[in-house]
């Protein structure tokens, strides 16, 4: 990472950190939509427990490009550069979830012909107050030249009150 990269504010994967490990249909339901949903990201939720985090997988709607049209002033990027979850979508997986007995604890997207990373942009609203899911990781897949590259989860430490990079290995 140069000098640059460190003092932008995103965050990377720090490799002496432990690996998290996550089911592979989990990963492949990933992968599949960053793919079908290029030349624009991706985003949704994963659904679990404390005990398991990785139960569902639930795709939402990016709604971006529609924002960006409708107000390219307020919403001066479009879905092929940053994601905004449908409200609706997000709102019945949440209902779903606690009808199960189980939480949304993790926001997926994807990164198109850039790393996986978490961007200030991404880390700022996962830190909102208006982040619909305060308790919840960050998954980011990077898809360039339309294959997917790499993928990284992304935890917070509220002591240290930062985001953590650790890399992903796929469970059966």
């Amino acid at each position: 990472m140069n000098e640059t990269e460190k003092n932008s504010g995103r965050v990377d994967v720090d490799e002496a950190l432990p690996s998290i490990k996550v089911p592979r249909p989990i990963l492949n339901e990933l992968y599949s939509h960053a793919l079908a949903t290029l030349p624009e990201e991706c985003c949704g939720l994963i659904v679990g427990s404390q005990h398991d985090r990785f139960i569902r997988f639930v795709r939402c709607r990016n709604e971006m490009t529609r924002q960006h049209r409708e107000d390219p002033v307020a919403y001066p990027r479009d879905g092929r550069q940053a994601f905004l979850m449908n409200g609706l979508d997000y709102l019945r997986a949440i209902d779903e979830a606690e009808d199960r007995g189980e939480i949304v604890t993790a926001v997926y997207h994807s990164h198109i012909d850039a790393g996986a990373y978490l961007s200030v942009m991404d880390r700022e609203y996962a830190e909102s107050e208006l982040f619909p899911f305060p308790g919840a990781d960050q998954v980011v897949v990077s898809v360039v030249h339309g294959k997917v590259d790499s993928v990284a989860f992304f935890r917070r430490d509220e002591e240290a009150s930062a985001f953590f990079g650790h890399t992903i290995v796929p469970t059966p």
